[in-house]
């Protein structure tokens, strides 16, 4: 099958990526699909840090690869051993296919399956191999299992959450990464109760998301802290009963000042050492600090233990929000019907592929927080 995919063949080119075109929108084959996978045909893909974080060479990839591992599409094609996926059936992606079967899968924790990882480093689906060729023959390598920058796919069943066709696909792209990670670090790796004080550190996609998430959780003091005074303000719209520019020398205090000694919660959503160091500080004793942003590759975050032990703080990694798929978008969905997630208002743009470059710019600036590409226009 033919397929338009949008390609990194080099890391690290020099922004600004208008001009120095480090993606390419090259026709690709798609392989058959086996036993095990589907083709979809993909509706809209999210433009994310994650994606930007390879592109400008923060985190290492083999490559050629197609990029895209946030979106939301269609199924054109099933294998043949896959029973509960039809032709047509509207799905979305989700970027950390599990395995079901190792000890992590087993207890409940597919997020973290033990498999993915062996596929993901190898740029292959967890069934084996890549289904997208270059020109002659040339392997290209999935992102994430997913590539879903492309107009179809092949990926695993794994890879996919089927849901119902009551929301725009465009915005259900959304759902497969940043709600997920945003939503789900707040209301299972933090277990935010009502009335309990939150700061979120970080306030790109993911990092609004956490804060909608928190708010639907109940929790009473948001604060929401980020570089940029212009995410501050959509925070503020979004929620956020207080604001602070994280570069505030006196952040510190100011946020203890507000809260009577700490948060209750402190969480990094912005994969930056010095968003986790502040996270840290602002915590109470006995308080919670989490983390689901990811930081460039080698990047290391240091505490006291003394201060960890005597003021019994937990300190909590959250990958993919501690999601467990299949239960939790369509929980997440069924939230943004019922209004307490209003998470369409984080989509800026939805362009084509003649942007794809320029939309990793504004990104990169702070310009948008979710750009849609719409590979069928």
């Amino acid at each position: 099958m033919q397929a338009k995919a949008v390609i990194l063949r080099e890391l690290a080119r020099p922004a600004p990526y208008a001009e120095s075109k480090p993606l390419s929108v090259e026709d690709v084959t798609l392989l058959p699909p086996a036993p095990t996978d589907l083709v979809v045909k993909v509706i809209g893909g999210g433009l994310c840090h994650s994606d930007l974080s390879i592109i400008n060479g923060s985190r290492g990839t083999p490559l050629p690869m197609a990029l895209g591992h946030e979106g939301a599409g269609e199924v054109v094609e099933v294998g043949s051993a896959i029973m509960d996926i039809k032709v047509g059936d509207p799905l979305v992606f989700q970027f950390s296919v599990s395995c079901g079967r190792c000890r992590n899968c087993q207890s409940g924790r597919p997020q973290i399956c033990e498999e993915a990882p062996k596929a993901r480093a190898k740029g292959e689906l967890i069934s084996g191999g890549s289904r997208i060729r270059g020109d002659g023959g040339e392997v290209i390598r999935h992102h994430a299992g997913l590539s879903c920058f492309s107009n179809y796919v092949v990926v695993n069943r794994g890879s996919v959450v089927k849901i119902d066709d009551s929301i725009s696909m465009d915005d259900a792209a959304i759902f497969g990464c940043a709600v997920m990670t945003g939503v789900g670090a707040m209301l299972n790796t933090a277990n935010i109760r009502p009335g309990q004080s939150v700061a979120v550190f970080g306030l790109g996609g993911v990092g609004l998301c956490g804060l909608l998430g928190a708010r639907a959780a109940g929790a009473g003091t948001i604060i929401a802290c980020d570089v940029d005074d212009r995410k501050l303000a959509k925070a503020k719209g979004m929620g956020a009963t207080h604001t602070f520019n994280a570069a505030d020398p006196e952040l510190k205090t100011k946020v203890m000042d507000l809260t009577g000694g700490g948060v209750d919660v402190a969480v990094e959503l912005a994969g930056v050492v010095k968003a986790m160091e502040a996270a840290y500080s602002v915590a109470v004793r006995g308080g919670r600090v989490v983390t689901a942003g990811l930081p460039p590759t080698g990047a290391k975050f240091a505490f006291e233990q003394g201060d960890l032990v005597s003021n019994e703080k937990s300190i909590l990694g959250s990958y993919m929000g501690s999601c467990v798929p299949v239960r939790d978008i369509p929980r997440f969905l069924a939230m943004y019907r019922a209004g307490a997630l209003p998470v369409d208002g984080l989509i800026d743009r939805k362009i084509g592929y003649d942007e794809i470059n320029e939309g990793f710019d504004r990104l990169a600036s702070g310009d948008a927080l979710r750009q849609i590409l719409v590979p069928h226009g």
